[in-house]
């Protein structure tokens, strides 16, 4: 009988002959299984990118990765690994391993026999899982939300673990991880269907993950469509950028503004809701006199007038302002990648 697995691991070099690839990994297993018993590298990598994992994310080819570990002439962040009775498995940075286990092969100048790593003594599933999360979801190597999405959903709907574990490992709130979980049933539900194969795009999470916020999708019953409705949305872009999501309850009780987001889009309905007229003073304001006003204004709100503002997110002043809050973070990260 295997023993209990050990609280901490233990850095060591381990000998990479002797490690096992996971090919077991729900969120790869998929992947891995187009390229047959012994996948290369490459498809190692192919694989994790599909899933997200952190050697598959856009911001580092497999040459970059490659080439940076032949010339360093090794890796700095150990990978991680479970000993068994049986096996040693690569739990985290199998792509890591097979180029250690490739430059061996092809007999390639520098010492690939041994690969640092962090050994673990028997691990149990959910410690295995702990771990992942981690890295993944709160590390510096974090997944897209879509592939985290993925992973806390096959925890708690395939493997049953408790929302309060989750939460536990994720350090973050119980309504995020499940707004995270419902958001990818229903983009698996409702958007694979109605793209074609192959066009399944990813980054459109987060327009499903807003279907989540309050009233959303009782406005979308209310007013006779469907969710795949709202997937066809997403899918011809009616609904961007996504945050636009958040603005249906308002868009959808109101005719005029219906029926031109059903002719064009989130955008142009948009702009035919009412919104309160600005005094010249506000007209001519600057930005910073603008935020210096607006941050002085919400201090000074009344408790009663905040909860009255959470109790009620579809209703007009907390809408616009969500909608001041996008335009500022617009703002703040224009040089970042956006929806």
């Amino acid at each position: 009988m295997a023993t209990p697995a050990t609280g901490t691991g233990t850095l060591q070099l381990v000998p990479v002959a002797d490690i096992h690839l996971d090919r077991n990994n729900p969120r790869i297993r998929k992947f891995l299984e187009m390229y047959g018993e012994d996948p290369t590298p490459e498809q190692f990598y192919l694989a994790l990118g599909a899933a997200g994992d952190e050697e598959g994310d856009h911001s580092a080819t497999f040459e970059k990765l490659k080439n940076s570990i032949q010339t360093n002439g090794g890796i700095i962040q150990p990978v991680i690994l479970n000993r068994t009775e049986k096996h040693i498995v690569c739990i985290e940075g199998n792509t890591r391993v097979a180029l250690y286990k490739k430059f061996h092969s092809e007999k390639v100048k520098g010492t690939w026999t041994h690969i640092p790593a962090l050994v673990y003594e028997n691990m149990e599933d959910f410690q295995i899982d702990a771990i992942r999360l981690q890295v993944h979801l709160v590390g510096t190597r974090q997944w897209d939300p879509y592939s985290k999405a993925k992973y806390l959903y096959n925890l708690r709907i395939e493997k049953n673990l408790p929302l309060a574990m989750l939460v536990e490992y994720c350090g973050g709130h119980e309504r995020e991880v499940t707004e995270s979980i419902n958001a990818f049933s229903d983009m698996e539900s409702y958007y694979r269907p109605v793209v074609q194969e192959g066009s399944f795009d990813t980054s459109r999470f987060s327009g499903f993950v807003e279907l989540q916020k309050p009233n959303v999708k009782q406005s979308i019953a209310e007013a006779g469509f469907t969710l795949t409705d709202f997937a066809k949305w997403i899918r011809d872009q009616k609904l961007f950028p996504l945050n636009t999501v958040r603005l249906l309850p308002r868009i959808l009780r109101n005719d005029k503004t219906k029926e031109a987001f059903i002719k064009y889009d989130a955008h142009k309905a948009a702009d035919l809701l009412e919104r309160p007229a600005l005094s010249k003073a506000l007209s001519d304001a600057n930005l910073s006199q603008l935020a210096h006003a607006l941050t002085q204004a919400v201090y000074q709100l009344p408790w009663l007038e905040a909860e009255k503002l959470r109790k009620d997110p579809d209703g007009e002043t907390a809408q616009l302002l969500n909608e001041a809050l996008d335009a500022l973070q617009g703002v703040l990260k224009s040089g970042e990648k956006s929806d």
